[in-house]
This record gives C-alpha cells, sequence and structure tokens, in this order.
C-alpha cells in the first residue's frame, strides 16, 4: 500500500462518488501532508490550496533510516514470526513505541520536561504511554504505514518518472509549506528545499520545541493549534 493508492482511492470517492470537482484547501499533518503533496500534484486542476503541516513532497533519507530502525526493533520480538504471528508481539510492540516517542519530540522537550504540559509527570510515564499505546496496534498494519510513508515520492509516478522537481513544479496551489522548527522526521532544512521548488509556495515554519507533534491537531497547548489554524484562514480568503 502506498500513499499514491490512498490519495487515488480518495479522489475517487471525491470525484467520482460526491462528484466535488474542486477543493478549496487540503490541510494535512505528517503523512496527511504527504497525501496533500500528492493530490496537488496528480490533480492541480483540483487542488486551490495547500497546508503542508510537519510533512513532506517524499519521504528524505533520514527519514527512512528511522523509519527502518523502529520497524526493526518491532520485529526483533520472537513473536513476530516474520509477520506471521498468532499473538500480539507485545514486546517488540512496546519496543516499537518507545522507540518511536525519542523522535516524536525534541531535545528541548525533554530537556525543559516538557512532557509535564501533556499531563505526565515523568519521562518514564510519558514513554509508558507510548509503549502502551502501540501495544494496542497490529504489528503488520503498523509496518504497512511504514511502508507507505518510507516509500513516499510524489514523482513516483509513471506521468513524472522520478523527476522528482518536476512534480514539485507541476504544482499550482497556493502553498503554506508549515515545518516545524525542531522535527526530527521531517526537518527544517528539507521542508526549505521542497519550498524552494514550489512555483507557489510560502515559508512558513512553525517555531515549537514539540517537535513533530507540534502539527498534531488538538494535542498540544493551543498556541501551535492557533498558528496553524491562521494558515488556513489565510489560504481560504486568499
Amino acid at each position: 500500500m502506498t500513499l499514491l493508492d490512498n490519495v487515488r482511492a480518495q479522489h475517487r470517492l471525491i470525484h467520482d462518488h460526491w462528484q466535488i470537482d474542486r477543493l478549496a484547501l487540503i490541510a494535512g499533518w505528517s503523512m496527511g501532508a504527504m497525501q496533500g503533496y500528492q493530490w496537488a500534484t496528480l490533480y492541480p486542476d483540483a487542488v486551490d490550496a495547500l497546508l503542508a503541516v510537519c510533512g513532506s513532497a517524499k519521504c528524505w533519507p533520514l527519514n527512512q533510516v528511522f523509519l527502518s530502525g523502529i520497524a526493526a526493533a518491532l520485529q526483533t520480538d520472537p513473536l513476530f514470526q516474520q509477520g506471521s504471528y498468532t499473538r500480539p508481539p507485545l514486546k517488540g510492540l512496546a519496543a516499537f513505541g518507545h522507540c518511536y516517542a525519542g523522535w516524536a519530540y525534541s531535545a528541548a522537550f525533554y530537556r525543559q520536561h516538557l512532557y509535564r504540559q501533556l499531563n505526565f509527570s515523568t519521562r518514564e510515564a510519558l514513554l509508558h504511554y507510548w509503549e502502551q499505546d502501540h501495544q494496542g496496534r497490529d504489528a503488520n498494519d503498523l509496518l504497512c504505514m511504514l511502508h507507505s510513508w518510507q516509500t513516499a515520492n510524489i514523482a513516483d509516478n509513471a506521468h513524472f518518472g522520478g523527476d522528482f522537481d518536476a512534480a514539485m513544479a507541476a504544482i499550482t496551489a497556493r502553498t503554506v509549506v508549515m515545518p516545524c522548527t525542531t522535527d526530527s522526521y521531517f526537518t527544517l532544512e528539507e521542508a526549505e528545499m521542497e519550498c524552494g521548488l514550489l512555483a507557489r509556495g510560502e515559508w512558513r515554519p512553525l517555531a515549537s520545541p514539540f517537535g513533530h507533534c507540534a502539527g498534531a491537531p488538538g494535542r498540544l497547548p493551543p498556541a501551535e493549534s492557533a498558528f496553524i489554524c491562521r494558515a488556513m484562514a489565510d489560504l481560504l480568503a486568499a
């Protein structure tokens, strides 16, 4: 399953079933932003505006290495059985969540004990939450998600033949590129490189110590959400 598969399915639902020809705004966080880029590239005539929050048009090398690492942590559980498990590989799922948490936030987040703002009294309590949360997921579903993320590239299709610059240039939507300044997945530098390839790209980084999670809807203190909502309003008003 790829993000290209997802976006083509979404287009069939919106265009063929609901008969909606144009979208005023596509806004997405993380893999949602990656899908937004895919939408704007594949269907430029259908997308007026795009807000890409803490996401990118392709999965860059460091991001791929991170994903390989958490996948490896999951697969080391003997119960995983190369994906043919008969009961959940709970130790592997816990390791997956624990490793994930290390990248989800920033160095400042942990150094300044900002997890307390999320109602976790200690760092260990936060990590335990991430472990338990991922123990409730299906291991193969998580690996499928990682594959979709890791292989994401808006140019990886027959139309663009791997020409990333051409795929970015095909985006005609007004676009706000909004990385978090402390995101370890989708880095500030790589987001700025992508923004420079857009015909109508606006650089509007989200300054936050919450790392990748800064763009997560409704999870954090209101300042981050307000900043994202302002960008949505500006794009819709333009």
